[in-house]
């Protein structure tokens, strides 16, 4: 089964210095329909102000993860981690039995444009986690990419779910195929340009749920940069 969700369908809440798209229920934004997929609960599109952010505040027992696709984001939180997360750089927070962060557009002259995610873990209490890691245009061209996953698949960073998230770029004749085992489903997201999945003509910001089908093809794509997440 193949259902749609459409850029413009998302919840949306522009605080000046962040316009933010809302894929499922988050903050003020309450859809009944719409809570989550499995074990993912959140994706965010979110666009930051120059010089503006977030500012500390905290969060528990969630596998949180930071994809930038313009711009930058300054990360610092409780544990001591401190880094500037770039387009090709992926972070990964497991939020475990409590954590403080602070997350801010480092830039003085443009926007951040970032996906954050957030995908519900299968233990609670753990002690919290900060993982970066760079994937580079090669590695995501005309392929999925593994960038996390419960066993550390392909050079991705392990989470606490039994998950796993793709990246990929797509323009022209790029085709891929993920099969899915028994019993799992998929959610794709198109940050970017548009992609042809399933058969299916999707544009930035939208996204396919895929439930009872043997895999996922990705084809006909213009200048695209998908997310695809596989999960129980």
């Amino acid at each position: 089964m193949l259902t749609t969700r459409r850029a413009a369908e998302r919840g949306h809440a522009n605080h000046g210095w962040l316009d933010s798209f809302h894929t499922f229920s988050f903050a003020n934004y309450y859809d009944p329909a719409h809570m989550g997929f499995g074990a993912l609960r959140v994706i965010n599109d979110d666009r930051i102000a120059a010089g503006r952010g977030f500012g500390t505040h905290g969060h528990r027992d969630m596998e949180i993860i930071t994809y930038v696709l313009d711009g930058a984001i300054a990360h610092k939180d409780s544990m001591g981690s401190g880094s500037t997360i770039q387009p090709g750089n992926v972070q990964r927070m497991s939020a475990g039995r409590g954590v403080m962060h602070s997350e801010f557009n480092p830039l003085s002259d443009r926007e951040t444009h970032m996906l954050q995610i957030w995908i519900e873990p299968d233990v609670a209490g753990i002690a919290p986690e900060y993982e970066e890691r760079s994937f580079s245009d090669e590695q995501k061209r005309g392929r999925l990419q593994a960038l996390v996953s419960s066993d550390g698949v392909d050079g991705s960073m392990k989470i606490h779910q039994d998950a796993r998230l793709y990246a990929g770029l797509f323009d022209g004749d790029e085709t891929a195929v993920l099969d899915l085992a028994a019993g799992r489903r998929a959610w794709v997201h198109v940050a970017r340009g548009s992609l042809t999945v399933n058969g299916v003509e999707l544009s930035a910001g939208d996204a396919l749920a895929i439930t009872d089908e043997p895999r996922v093809e990705l084809s006909a794509g213009k200048n695209a940069e998908v997310l695809v997440f596989d999960l129980a």
